[in-house]
């Protein structure tokens, strides 16, 4: 009864696995297999057996999440797609919105579509906004679609009908008819994949959805035979980007629905650590070897991004995804990031990470070029011989060496260079912090931040002091966290539909009707029949009369007009510091949320240990903080020798085998019952904050 997963990042693939009946847990870390990841997934099953004794007999669950999906969008590697559109549209993906973030750059260029505008195709058809026909679909426009999209050798074919949202008539019957004619194509309709209104946001998510779908459904069956060829024979679950999971064969339909599936798995781990701690305010952060991540759990919910958009930046609007994705920014700041001189004489880190080939130089791969993880083994937070659980031996002379190629230019230490490394990649997840927090609303002094990743939590400690957070949390196995999150998520699916109508005293009546036709999608969905345990979440989101975009509000099924009015005035206040008490609202969209209830991994209680207060460090290691206090001698504690009732003040180090923690003067380390490290001030920072 072993629940299994496997989470792939950009460097490293984890692993985490636990015995429901022995309470055996089970860890792995390997590094990731660029051109296959699926060996890089066996490679960690093989690892968890030679080191912790995993029986894959005995695996009875199986949750993957990774990076197959954003990988193959951003590096453009996905299938040759065509797109069937309505007469008339054939540029809506092109021209896109008329918003510019870089307001005043001359020289902007919109987003390069992911199909090519002499394989986008139209077709005379028209239905209305209310799903009316208002011309039937002309047949005999698809025969020359259909010879071009042979000439051309596509393999996908992504179907976009004005208001098919509405009415899918149409859509439907060219899906149908495309598929017949074109066998070695996938097809795709957008109905099939979102069901909200705006053309441009529709039309990304069929195109990227069917972009991808070819490589998603070899990659799964690649990975269920690979593993079936392992005896690892159970139900087979994907980490979804809404923080639930779903069937392999669920997601090869909709494989949008993974673009963040690895940092999510960490958002749901983040939000089971706050429900064991008592706390429903959550910030949660990951940094892995390439990126960090950072996300807000309120009111123990992982928060929604309204308007998803990959490759989204400053300057940059990015590809509008209409799939639910969980609130997170993520910034090119992990342990593999690489630091440079720029142009101006200033030293950055990031975005442009090591990867896990070569990889940071300490890892003795052929990596020259200086990282944080080099640095952090210069300053000595890690420790060459016990890193990553003495898989692997760090070099300090070569992450010295590296950190030397900015030291000199700098003019300063090689010690001062490295610290300088580590204080621009925390001032980057600083500001990244603050964007999903400040900016969306909410202040961090209200919540408990947990930090994961192999690097989080060595720079969780000064993180969590410049945020003035409730208190700064390790969860167990941080350094695999967004694997362990997924043994804590359950299936979910959310189902959104467009449906417009002025706030009146019908409206709500009519909107519990139509969220009750998408509760019975959700039973179908779900395949467990009427008695299966399903939690339903209403949302409607709803907007000011004139305005262009509104705000998704909690609904409770039979509440009166007033009641919802007033939580909606409260939502668009915090959305946008202002409400309109005398403006008449319109509902444009309904949002069902809905959650199979299944087991997750248990937490289970730590036995105090009757000797803790004679407990001592395994020992003591030297660590650099600059400025007056240079060297320090710092504790080393063994996670795994920590028991419950232990108590213990910085400055100090806790390592285990996959992340080391720093905990700073002026701070203090506890233990939860369930092994759960917090880190509190103490208000007694002797020697300045580090």
């Amino acid at each position: 009864m072993i629940r299994l997963a496997t989470d792939v990042g950009g460097t490293f693939t984890d692993l985490v696995g636990y015995d429901e009946r022995t309470g055996e847990v089970f860890t792995a870390k390997s590094l990731t297999t660029v051109d296959d990841q699926s060996l890089g997934v066996l490679d960690a099953i093989a690892m968890a057996e030679r080191k912790d004794g995993l029986r894959r007999r005995d695996v009875t669950f199986f949750a993957h999440g990774g990076t197959t999906v954003i990988n193959a969008i951003t590096e453009r590697k996905g299938v040759r797609t065509a797109l069937v559109t309505t007469a008339g549209f054939r540029d809506v993906l092109e021209i896109g919105r008329g918003n510019r973030p870089d307001l005043y750059n001359l020289q902007f260029h919109s987003p390069e579509p992911f199909v090519p505008r002499n394989l986008r195709f139209e077709v005379r058809e028209r239905i209305d906004a209310r799903g009316r026909v208002v011309a039937p679909m002309e047949l005999d426009d698809l025969k020359p679609i259909i010879a071009a999209c042979m000439k051309e050798e596509v393999d996908a074919v992504a179907i976009l009908f004005l208001h098919s949202y509405a009415n899918p008539e149409h859509e439907a019957l060219c899906a149908d008819i495309l598929a017949d004619a074109l066998p070695f194509a996938t097809i795709c309709a957008s109905h099939e994949v979102s069901r909200q209104w705006r053309e441009y946001e529709r039309s990304n998510t069929v195109v990227m959805n069917a972009y991808v779908q070819p490589i998603i459904q070899y990659y799964f069956e690649r990975l269920e035979e690979s593993l079936a060829d392992q005896e690892l024979t159970c139900p087979y679950y994907a980490m979804q980007s809404n923080g639930g999971i779903a069937t392999f064969d669920q997601v090869v339909k909709s494989p949008l629905t993974l673009v963040e599936s690895g940092p999510a798995g960490g958002v749901a781990g983040a939000a089971r650590i706050g429900a064991l701690i008592g706390e429903t305010e959550v910030l949660s952060l990951d940094v892995g070897g390439t990126t960090a991540k950072c996300s807000l759990i309120h009111d123990s919910r992982p928060t929604l991004d309204a308007e998803y958009r990959l490759e989204r930046s400053r300057i940059n609007p990015g590809y509008a995804v209409q799939v639910p994705v969980v609130d997170i920014v993520e910034i090119g700041s992990g342990g593999g990031s690489i630091a440079r001189i720029d142009e101006r004489g200033a030293l950055t880190v990031g975005p442009e990470s090591a990867g896990s080939m070569p990889g940071p130089a300490c890892y003795g791969r052929g990596g020259e070029k200086p990282t944080m993880s080099d640095a952090l083994v210069t300053i000595g937070v890690f420790d060459p011989a016990t890193f990553a659980g003495g898989t692997m031996t760090l070099d300090v002379e070569k992450a010295r060496a590296a950190i030397a190629t900015v030291a000199e230019p700098l003019g300063v230490s090689i010690e001062d260079a490295a610290l300088s490394i580590i204080e621009i990649a925390h001032a980057n997840m600083i500001n990244a912090l603050k964007l999903v927090t400040v900016q969306r609303g909410h202040d961090p002094r209200d919540a408990a931040f947990v930090i994961s990743g192999g690097a989080g939590p060595a720079l969780a400690a000064s993180l969590g002091r410049e945020l003035k957070v409730k208190s700064t949390v390790v969860p167990l196995h941080p350094g695999i966290f967004s694997a362990w999150g997924m043994l804590a998520a359950e299936p979910r699916a959310d189902f959104r539909a467009s449906w417009f109508s002025a706030l009146d005293a019908g409206a709500l009546s009519g909107a519990d009707s139509r969220l009750a036709g998408l509760e019975r999608e959700a039973i179908d969905y779900f395949a467990k029949g009427d008695q299966a345990e399903i939690r339903f979440t209403h949302r409607i989101e709803a907007r000011y009369r004139g305005q262009e975009h509104g705000v998704f509000t909690l609904h409770e099924k039979g509440e009166s007009m007033e009641a919802f009015a007033e939580r909606f005035h409260a939502a668009h206040e915090k959305a946008y510091s202002f409400r309109l008490p005398h403006s008449a609202i319109e509902i444009t969209m309904l949002h069902l949320e809905a959650v199979l209830s299944g087991p997750v991994i248990a937490v289970p209680k730590q036995k105090p240990a009757p000797d803790a207060a004679d407990a001592r460090p395994a020992s003591h290691r030297n660590v650099y903080f600059g400025g007056l206090d240079g060297w320090v001698s710092c504790p080393v504690w063994e996670r795994g020798r920590l028991t419950q009732g232990m108590t213990l003040n910085g400055p100090l180090i806790v390592e285990e085998s996959t992340a080391t923690t720093l905990v700073l003067r002026g701070q203090q380390l506890d233990l939860t019952p369930e092994g759960i490290m917090i880190i509190r001030e103490t208000g007694d920072a002797q020697g300045g904050e580090h």
